[in-house]
């Protein structure tokens, strides 16, 4: 029996996949130009518009396999093509569909499914073709890789295969076609790298450029280019020539380097990179069939796993809880904002000049103390216009607009008129709350004040304002165009209103917001911190600096933890730590050699070319109790699982939910994780230390 058989069967004699929205392949006639003959072409379509992308479920895929049926008998059609709706293309498997599976054999057997419909495509009588109108990611880009030919849209703004940053591997063909279509090195961009970096998209042009799509088209046009491109193919106008991927050396060497770089990363952490990789190591000399059943095997061990209901979780999480805030008051409450004042015209200031009049498109007003500092703050906004100019991001028009909104102003009745005004200097009490009280001598009654402390408690900064209900706490994260997350810190006295304008602003600057207590460096600082300090304790205590780093390798985190207060800096690291030590000493201990190394300047424990520094070496020499890697990394996760529970238990947050998803945008916590909660649900950290999990079984695991 085949696949499409066996499911048929599922579907009639059980209530499997009852809320798949159900993406139609519908069949059409078109006739080609240049006397070219007539092609069926096949648009992809779930009855939704583009906020609803086509996915696949077993339906979906019968629905294009009975399509597929219509056509592939036809004696009248030269040629099968394949498109979507306006704007999407297909983005791939029904993932909610693919969390409900339930046993091995199904998930073998959805895999087998996608395969058997795919393969379809470049098994007709006729050419097939796909044009990749709109977004294609996952199952949506290996439909085209089946495809004899290949169209891509200039306009698609998202084009990937993203399975391996969810916990999956391209199962439908990806990691044995596109290899053996653009090489090794180029597929393994695609199907390792970018989804390795935060799940990085590539455009149109960019699919193009790697050979992916044989042709581009802008996207006014593309439909009809498209077919007149197909024409051309048909009649011999025109000959689709295609490099031969190396299959040698090449390809040994891309795997070698990807496989190098997946160990540095991930330690292991993460099994569908390794199982991604493998897949095409090994599709050098594999037959398509041998190449897709070894597809459907990984795709059944994957999907049967927590790692792939982390990812889920995670996905989840950034999709929808991100776009829902929990807490947020009534969007009804919030003001409008038609101009913004920052305080401060340093890095940290620029940077939010430049995305508060870039996403808000109104004037930015920068004020600092003397004009050096703030004509180097403004032209330093100006700057980063310049840059995304010249790469092509904005164009001459906006970069005029962009350049013409901001502005300085050394004093600060240039704040009159502003409706929002955040702070953005020193990480001291007595300067921010010195800066607020001379802000509210210029500002409207009802303007927000918002404050980007990254640590420091939002009520005391707003304590002797007439006004204290207006003051936020606005944190966002560094570098502020690229990290999405916003915690919007609630003060003792924030009204509503405030709060309710705090996160229209946050989602007009395409920032995820999480509703935070005004507690001690909010959520992301604290739990970093709490990792931080007990692993700098091991060192405190003589465990060397390079085993301590190590340990917390098998957690596959963006960096090791002393790389990452090089990042940060360690005076600021110390900052942080000492206002955690003034609220929770017991937990938070004061390193005096970190003290010790910021007294001496050092930015971090590694020298220029990463080998440590050895006076820093020397800073933390003398600790006479070492531990070993397993040890710290214990220590730490407990550590970790004891400060989570603690903050749940004040509702510093209003779920676990929060917590991962601060830390899976606000400190690149890996998705394949899930965040924080589920590594240490998995783990049995958190039964261990709190007597209970973060999260039921089958939220973020296997049920």
């Amino acid at each position: 029996m085949s696949s499409a058989e066996t499911w048929r069967s599922l579907l009639a004699s059980e209530n499997r996949s009852p809320d798949e929205v159900v993406t139609h392949a519908r069949v059409r006639d078109v006739e080609l130009p240049l006397g070219a003959g007539r092609a069926a072409l096949i648009t992809l379509d779930n009855g939704h518009d583009h906020t609803r992308p086509s996915t696949f479920g077993p339906r979906g895929l019968l629905a294009l396999n009975d399509a597929l049926d219509q056509v592939a008998e036809r004696d009248d059609i030269v040629a099968v093509a394949v498109t979507g709706k306006p704007f999407v293309f297909a983005v791939g498997a029904d993932l909610k569909g693919v969390a409900a599976l339930e046993n091995r054999d199904e998930a073998r057997l959805i895999g087998r499914l996608g395969h058997e419909v795919f393969r379809r495509l470049g098994e007709l009588k006729v050419p097939s073709f796909a044009y990749y109108n709109g977004a294609a990611m996952g199952g949506g880009v290996e439909i085209g890789l089946h495809c004899t030919y290949r169209t891509v849209s200039a306009g698609v703004p998202a084009f990937a295969l993203p399975e391996a940053f969810l916990g999956l591997v391209p199962g439908w063909g990806g990691t044995y076609l596109l290899p053996n279509l653009i090489g090794a090195e180029r597929a393994l961009k695609v199907i390792i790298d970018n989804p390795l970096a935060q799940n990085r998209m590539l455009k149109g042009r960019q699919a193009y450029e790697l050979g992916i799509a044989d042709a581009i088209f802008d996207s006014a046009d593309f439909l009809e280019e498209s077919l007149t491109w197909t024409a051309r193919v048909l009649t011999g106008a025109l000959a689709v020539r295609r490099p031969e991927p190396d299959k040698g050396k090449g390809w040994d060497d891309a795997v070698a380097m990807a496989r190098w770089n997946l160990d540095g990363r991930l330690h292991g952490a993460a099994p569908s990179f390794v199982r991604a990789l493998d897949l095409v190591a090994a599709a050098k000399d594999r037959t398509r069939d041998e190449g897709f059943a070894a597809e459907d095997e990984a795709l059944a061990d994957l999907i049967m796993s927590d790692e792939l209901r982390a990812g889920l979780y995670a996905f989840d999480l950034t999709q929808k809880r991100a776009k829902r805030p929990a807490g947020a008051p009534d969007k009804a409450l919030a003001c409008p904002v038609t101009k913004v004042g920052v305080v401060g015209a340093g890095l940290m200031a620029s940077q939010l000049a430049l995305l508060f009049a870039r996403r808000l498109e109104v004037p930015v007003v920068l004020t600092d103390l003397d004009r050096e500092r703030l004509d180097k703050g403004v032209g330093s906004a100006h700057g980063e216009i310049g840059k995304l100019l010249a790469k092509g991001r904005i164009s001459a028009d906006q970069a005029n607009r962009l350049t013409s909104l901001i502005t300085g102003s050394l004093t600060k009745d240039a704040f009159a008129d502003a409706d929002f005004v955040i702070e953005a200097v020193f990480e001291e009490m007595s300067v921010k709350r010195k800066v607020f009280a001379e802000v509210e001598e210029h500002v409207s009654a009802d303007c927000v004040l918002a404050t980007n402390t990254s640590s420091l408690p939002v009520g005391e900064m707003a304590a002797g304002l007439r006004h204290p209900e207006r003051v936020v706490g606005f944190h966002f994260f560094n570098p502020v165009a690229v990290l999405p997350l916003l915690e919007i810190v609630r003060g003792g006295r924030t009204d509503d209103a405030t709060l309710a304008t705090a996160f229209a602003v946050g989602k007009r600057l395409k920032k995820s917001c999480v509703l935070v207590k005004d507690a001690p460096a909010f959520v992301a600082n604290r739990v970093l911190l709490r990792l931080l300090a007990e692993i700098v304790q091991t060192v405190d205590e003589g465990t060397p600096i390079e085993v301590a780093e190590r340990a917390a390798a098998p957690l596959g985190l963006p960096m090791p933890p002393f790389v990452l207060m090089g990042l940060v800096g360690p005076a600021i690291a110390l900052h942080v730590n000492q206002t955690l030590h003034g609220a929770f000493p017991e937990r938070f201990p004061l390193s005096d050699n970190l003290a010790r190394m910021v007294a001496a300047g050092k930015t971090g424990v590694y020298r220029p070319d990463f080998t440590l520094d050895p006076e820093v070496v020397e800073i933390f020499s003398g600790g006479t109790a070492p531990s070993t890697e397993e040890q710290v990394l214990a220590r730490a996760l407990d550590a970790l699982a004891e400060e989570i529970g603690i903050m749940l238990d004040e509702g510093v947050v209003a779920a676990a939910q929060d917590i991962d998803l601060c830390m899976l945008l606000g400190a690149g916590w890996p998705f394949h994780l899930g965040g924080i909660t589920p590594y240490l649900d998995r783990s049995g950290v958190a039964e261990k230390v709190t007597g209970a999990r973060f999260l039921e079984p089958g939220v973020a695991s296997l049920p």
